[in-house]
């Protein structure tokens, strides 16, 4: 493809989010950006949660890695649901009953000063570190595609991606992404769909012939019962827990729902939301096997790391509109986790940090735009510190470290939720500290001595360690009068 026409098209992207930014952002306030004045239709924010959710790393690798473990991803899939279910009936009332800004003031509530500091502070760690690797995988994409033709250097490259981010969001915040995920979620479906046509089209197949030739492949084992990494209860408890945590312990999606109008609105948002992720990560799947069958059909020798294989044939072997889709899917969903994470993030800082409250400051404008700029400036900067590296192993083991953060948010509220306890504030970031490091080491001699390697279950593992620590360190067993429970 003319590197003119990849050129236009991300620039045509980009004016239609600045676009939206500049519509939804007019007579904007600080209520608009932390909270959208809790206005947002449920049927937008469920569409938009789609493809904040399905990240750049998730649209380049998910249909690669069907050449390697066919279906198994499924099985995590189908722990989203009662994880999601965790979420609608007993996170979100919660959440709304407390009328929260950020979800990790209900930790200073229900334990202290330190449980709400740490919650916030896990929060932001790994949600800067996991943006940034995102985009640094697109990023390097989009530079090998284009910019390097350009004689554009990297560092440029990142520097724009992420001045476009903060344009269009420093006003309108989560108001402006509420409709510009909504816009994003529409070109990664359109990517995929166009993608799914061109190999079925050169492949000669119907519509209603696709899924016969998906399940009569050798891609489309689903069920894992022997003793690896793909076994089924260990897939699914894992996306059960993925789920909670990584959507109801997060304050970048749940910033999303508490923009709803009501509790009933946001858990029918989560309901729908829920049925069409199941679906689409499907749609996903049966897409990484048409393009193998594909691959093969026509004599494509396999790239040696299966991320590249849709990347390859996509711009280099579909038709010209289904290229142009794929770059836009694949702009898409680096952006709308992205700029949402960025958003998630003055929010957090903001409020848990500076304590800021809508209206309140005369300078909170001023402030919250310094915020937004100072974690676009991290963002470049650990996205320069990856390509620096230049060592996937190294890369992946940072990112992999930023995941075990979510463990001392899951046992935080796994204790304020289902127990009475009343640990000793002032010990808790001990006990957050300890626990990632435990899960880390108890990892590493499971797969010295015993020859298990532990996968997304380290979630789990992480959470019961930060549980049993807070059990370990409270007053006495007895009830906490002033906790809010749901």
């Amino acid at each position: 493809m003319p590197v003119s026409i990849i050129v236009a098209v991300i620039f045509g992207y980009f004016l239609m989010l600045i676009g939206i930014s500049w519509l939804t952002s007019r007579q904007a306030d600080a209520a608009s950006f932390y909270t959208a004045n809790r206005q947002s239709p449920w049927y937008l924010v469920a569409f938009g949660m789609i493809g904040a959710t399905l990240s750049g790393v998730t649209f380049i690798s998910l249909p690669g890695e069907v050449g390697n473990s066919q279906f198994s991803y499924f099985q995590l899939v189908l722990g989203y649901i009662p994880g999601y279910l965790t979420v609608i009936f007993i996170l979100l009332p919660l959440y709304y009953k407390l009328q929260l800004i950020t979800i990790y003031t209900y930790l200073e509530e229900r334990f202290g000063y330190w449980a709400y500091k740490m919650g916030s502070f896990y929060f932001i760690l790994s949600r800067t570190i996991g943006a940034a690797f995102r985009l640094f995988l697109v990023a390097g994409v989009l530079q090998i595609a284009v910019f390097d033709a350009l004689g554009i250097p990297f560092a440029l490259t990142v520097v724009v991606a992420i001045g476009l981010i903060w344009l269009y969001t420093f006003r309108g915040g989560i108001k402006t992404i509420v409709i510009t995920d909504t816009l994003q979620t529409f070109f990664i479906l359109a990517a995929v769909g166009t993608s799914v046509m061109a190999a079925a089209q050169a492949l000669e197949l119907s519509w209603w012939e696709i899924p016969g030739a998906v399940r009569e492949s050798a891609y489309s084992q689903t069920w894992f019962w022997d003793d690896t990494g793909n076994h089924f209860f260990k897939q699914f408890f894992a996306g059960m827990f993925i789920a909670i945590v990584m959507t109801g312990l997060d304050q970048d999606m749940m910033q999303k729902n508490l923009t709803c109008r009501n509790l009933a609105e946001a858990q029918k948002n989560m309901l729908w939301f829920t049925g069409a992720l199941v679906l689409v990560n499907l749609l996903f799947l049966g897409l990484g096997a048409l393009l193998y069958l594909y691959a093969e059909a026509e004599g494509i020798p396999m790239p040696e790391r299966t991320d590249d294989l849709f990347p390859i044939l996509a711009l280099e072997h579909f038709p010209m509109a289904a290229a142009i889709f794929f770059l836009l899917g694949i702009t898409a969903a680096a952006y709308s986790s992205a700029d949402s994470a960025l958003t998630s993030l003055t929010t957090t800082f903001c409020v848990d940090f500076l304590g800021i409250k809508p209206g309140e400051k005369e300078n909170e404008k001023a402030i919250r735009l310094k915020v937004h700029a100072g974690f676009s400036v991290a963002l470049f900067l650990i996205i320069l510190l990856f390509h620096f590296i230049n060592d996937d192993s190294v890369i992946s083991g940072v990112f992999t470290a930023a995941g075990y953060t979510y463990g001392p948010l899951l046992g935080l509220f796994a204790c304020g939720l289902f127990t009475q306890w009343k640990p000793k504030d002032k010990w808790i970031p001990l006990v957050c500290l300890a626990s990632p490091l435990m899960a880390y080491s108890i990892s590493w001699l499971a797969g010295a001595w015993l020859g298990y390697n532990f996968g997304f279950e380290i979630l789990i593992l992480n959470g019961s360690l930060t549980l049993a620590g807070l059990g370990l360190i409270s007053l006495s067993p007895s009830p906490n009068p002033s906790a809010p429970h749901v």
